[in-house]
């Protein structure tokens, strides 16, 4: 055979069981390898900057803050671990072996099931929050909410076990050739994955921000007929509502963006493509990945403390001892 032609192979010395390299896609993969590079940047630096503030802070340690703290350790994994692995998949032929191939699928299922998991938590914070004020400070507590973003974490990676079971005990089960990475899932996993880790998760979310919603919109509505009144009377109770309708509204466009990003990746399952990974569009797969890095921009949008919370982070002012009880809020 013609050296030239034995090049396109990932092991020219074993042709015969060789996969070949990924060159005759390389320059389709260019751009949208770029564009995954510069989200798992992103993802990594201002996920990076909310586990900083909210652990550095006390005054931030409230149990919101703590869902928000989950879902920015899980969203740095992405960057972290699932972009670049997906991004060596398209450009390199896989020369790790079969157990890191089976590890890094199992890791991308797992860590998108806790960001949908953590995304279902903030939203039952927000309908207490909203729907039952008088008892929230009882009902969810940092302890509480702790103890549910472990429990989010641990069964994430246990689901993702079962349904990734033959994958993780036959890493070289579902490789047709050297070089290759392939993920072994069937389509009824797919679409019981779909239904699991997407449309129930779902229906929770939207079923409880709909309460949220119409619970918010009347409460602005009372107080803005009785605004005068109450802010002579009881201003620290009108400051603790306004805080929190301004809370639910911005998670409530956490929760969009989520939804936004995720269901056109999710969408391809439900239509019976059981292609689930490999024929997924580029530009849905970097929609879904650019959920991990638009979540930071919301903060800094919408939440006065983050903005100065990462300013004194930026300059090092954390260094200095004491600012841990800075007054952030």
């Amino acid at each position: 055979m013609d050296p030239e032609d034995q090049s396109e192979f990932c092991f020219p010395q074993l042709i015969n069981i060789s996969c070949r390299k990924p060159t005759s896609q390389l320059s389709e993969n260019v751009l949208v390898c770029v564009l995954m590079v510069l989200i798992c940047i992103f993802a990594l630096i201002l996920n990076l900057l909310v586990i900083i503030s909210i652990s550095h802070f006390r005054q931030l340690h409230t149990p919101t803050n703590i869902l928000l703290l989950s879902l920015a350790v899980s969203d740095l994994l992405v960057g972290l671990l699932v972009i670049p692995f997906d991004v060596y998949l398209k450009i390199s032929c896989w020369t790790l072996g079969d157990v890191l191939c089976s590890l890094g699928f199992y890791l991308s299922f797992a860590v998108t099931s806790v960001s949908v998991g953590n995304m279902v938590l903030i939203s039952a914070d927000r309908y207490v929050a909203i729907c039952d004020p008088l008892h929230y400070n009882t009902k969810v507590t940092v302890k509480r909410v702790q103890l549910c973003v472990c429990l989010c974490w641990f069964s994430s990676f246990l689901y993702c076990s079962i349904i990734l079971k033959d994958q993780l005990t036959h890493p070289d089960g579902y490789i047709s050739c050297y070089g290759e990475c392939a993920f072994g899932g069937v389509y009824e996993t797919g679409v019981g994955d779909l239904v699991v880790t997407f449309l129930l998760p779902l229906s929770i979310i939207v079923t409880l921000y709909t309460r949220v919603f119409v619970v918010a919109v009347s409460q602005a509505r009372a107080m803005r007929s009785h605004v005068t009144s109450v802010k002579l009377q009881h201003p620290v109770s009108v400051r603790a509502k306004t805080s929190e309708l301004k809370a639910a509204r911005t998670l409530g466009v956490l929760v969009l963006v989520f939804i936004v990003c995720f269901c056109p990746y999710y969408i391809r399952t439900l239509a019976g493509d059981k292609n689930i990974i490999s024929y997924v569009p580029e530009y849905v797969v970097c929609l879904y990945y650019f959920n991990s890095c638009f979540n930071p921009l919301i903060y800094a949008l919408f939440y006065p403390w983050f903005r100065k919370a990462v300013g004194l982070v930026v300059t090092l002012h954390i260094l200095q001892p004491g600012t841990c009880g800075y007054n952030i809020l």
